[in-house]
């Protein structure tokens, strides 16, 4: 179908102690995520001081010299975690996005034995010597990953499988939380703050602090989010398209014209690393599923690789390899449905 607007969800229900009205949020829920693959999610109960203290902490972090910044680089890292310089990502060929990062995960001890093993999304992040920032960083992301656990049980139920579908997959996922800083730049409207892409993950949870995202609809016309300040985006990402044999897409989005400096935070709600991830059998008819399956974090990291410059260039040397049947960059979501059929 063809979307021109983004829907607004009020998942109060689902979130507090009073049940009434679930259903009827459940089946919102389902209808953005087969029509538009995208939501604005209100309602959702997360403590507005969790959020003034990610804020402050990454306008902090982001006003360190460069030099004090890339003393946790995440090119020094052996599992993906730290500070993601301007130009060290880029997406399907564009140009290098105007941007910089800090990116952290479910943060493990350093003696997991994943980690040990050598897992290359697991284990302990890389967090810099900031007085007050692991904290208030760290408080975001346990409320926001609960959120997306809520949410997740949700999805199961709007697909007509039991709530708990997915439960046994979240242990310790490589659910990533950027935090993203785009500076101030009068020549931003002729060059993509970050480039069009899908999210690799099961879904995201956005919290921006500015207008500027965009996102693709059947007809290729690019449809703006409108900014909300009590909203968080919700997107559908590549694994539950996957799961469901493409009845959830994974619609492509950018974010263009960032004139105005601007933060954004998207937590990347994930499933464990080890899970494999195929067509549900309800969504597979006589000519078979559309989709290959998918190892979940394989498909991440393979992801990742193709678009970090740090991964290319040991990809390159021959110093990592891309998982087996890793797919290429972009090769799923709406834009990719609209080009050629699903593997």
């Amino acid at each position: 179908m063809t979307f021109t607007s983004i829907p607004v969800v009020d998942v109060h229900a689902l979130v507090s102690a009073d049940d009434s009205g679930r259903d009827a949020v459940v089946e919102e829920l389902g209808r953005a995520a087969r029509e538009v693959g995208f939501a604005q999610i209100v309602g959702h109960g997360i403590d507005p001081t969790l959020i003034s203290g990610l804020k402050t902490a990454a306008e902090r972090f982001f006003a360190l010299p460069d030099e004090t910044k890339m003393s946790v680089y995440i090119g020094t890292s052996s599992n993906h975690r730290g500070y993601v310089p301007p130009g060290e990502e880029v997406f399907a060929g564009a140009t290098p996005d105007h941007k910089e990062a800090f990116d952290l995960s479910i943060d493990l001890p350093a003696g997991d034995p994943d980690y040990l093993a050598g897992n290359p999304l697991l284990g302990p992040n890389q967090w810099p010597e900031l007085p007050d920032f692991e904290k208030p960083v760290g408080a975001y992301y346990d409320a926001v990953f609960g959120l997306g656990r809520v949410l997740l049980r949700a999805f199961a139920e709007t697909l007509g499988e039991p709530s708990d579908l997915f439960d046994r997959y979240v242990t310790t996922p490589p659910a990533q939380l950027r935090m993203i800083h785009y500076p101030y730049d009068p020549s931003a409207s002729d060059r993509p703050g970050i480039g069009t892409h899908t999210d690799y993950e099961m879904f995201t949870l956005l919290l921006p602090t500015a207008p500027g995202l965009e996102v693709v609809n059947a007809d290729g016309d690019w449809i703006e989010v409108p900014y909300r300040d009590d909203a968080f985006v919700l997107n559908i990402g590549d694994l539950l398209e996957i799961w469901t044999n493409g009845v959830f897409t994974a619609t492509s989005h950018r974010v263009r014209k960032v004139a105005q400096e601007r933060y954004s935070f998207p937590l990347f709600f994930n499933v464990d690393y080890d899970t494999r991830v195929e067509p549900l059998e309800r969504f597979v008819d006589a000519d078979g599923p559309r989709y290959d399956g998918v190892t979940a974090g394989e498909h991440l990291f393979a992801q990742t690789a193709q678009s970090f410059t740090y991964l290319r260039n040991r990809l390159a040397s021959g110093e990592i390899v891309l998982p087996d049947n890793a797919r290429p960059l972009y090769s799923l979501g709406r834009e990719a449905q609209r080009s050629a059929p699903a593997v």
